[in-house]
């Protein structure tokens, strides 16, 4: 048996932080190596916002679990095949967003774990596991351990079914996407908002006693993140390819700017 691992699913049960990168730019697989060289555990290959293929995102895939770095995709619908693909192809992981009760939030497991806890298709080889040729009870038991299941709470109503959607069994992460939920809320942009703060203080609780891990994504105000670490989120969307590289960008060109210019020279 291949011995992959999840390495975000290793830092959570640890009781460290597992930190993400989200992809909205990068289209090419050297992606996976800079999320490693700069302590990432987990990338986000956003396919709701953004025109990646499925074929770069499984390239991007492979090169993830190559590196140890878990590739996570948060697709663009609750049917099957959005998910099917990308596992077949790659994923370790499916985060699927607006999830609003219970029923959806069972979807999403049918959909990325093999039976008897889901209904995903049982495909031929797998890349999680390097292709190779193995027991199929193996496999699947495998893969079903390191498989994880994210779904995205953005919504009043998704709040309100809270406990139901957190009694699924197969679901291992409750994600609060707090823009979404901020406007929602009728609050958008105030993601440190006392309404917002609210909804994440009762993720944790709900998460703490249904054994699930609460993230937050969206958040990069660097003292509403340490709040909400503190308050217990743990599967941790850092920030996305495009806002490091816009901040990056930034401070250079202003850094080169206020250098004082010598009219004679």
């Amino acid at each position: 048996m291949s011995n992959f691992i999840n390495a975000a699913r290793v830092k959570m049960e640890k009781g460290e932080l597992a930190l993400g990168m989200g992809l909205r730019q990068a289209r090419t697989v050297d992606i996976a190596n800079v999320a490693k060289t700069c302590d990432f555990d987990w990338l986000f290959i956003d396919m709701e916002h953004n025109s990646m293929s499925v074929d770069t995102a499984a390239q991007i895939c492979n090169a993830a679990l190559a590196v140890g770095v878990t590739p996570m995709v948060r697709v663009p619908g609750h049917e099957s095949f959005h998910a099917s693909r990308l596992l077949d192809g790659g994923a370790l992981g499916i985060v699927v967003p607006h999830v609003n009760n219970a029923a959806e939030a069972k979807r999403a497991v049918d959909n990325c774990r093999f039976p008897s806890v889901g209904k995903r298709s049982i495909p031929g080889s797998l890349p999680q596991v390097s292709f190779q040729t193995m027991p199929l009870p193996d496999v699947i038991a495998h893969i079903n351990r390191e498989t994880m299941v994210v779904v995205m709470i953005e919504t009043i109503e998704g709040v309100e079914n809270l406990e139901a959607i957190a009694a699924v069994p197969g679901i291992d992460v409750i994600l609060v996407g707090t823009n979404d939920m901020a406007a929602e809320l009728g609050v958008p942009g105030q993601l440190g908002h006392q309404m917002v703060r609210d909804v994440v203080q009762k993720v944790c609780a709900v998460c703490a006693k249904n054994n699930l891990y609460p993230g937050v994504g969206g958040v990069y105000d660097e003292a509403v993140m340490k709040d909400y670490v503190e308050m217990g989120a743990r599967f941790i969307l850092s920030g996305s390819d495009l806002g490091f590289l816009m901040q990056g960008a930034r401070m250079r060109s202003q850094m080169l700017r206020s250098i004082a210019l010598d009219p004679a020279k």
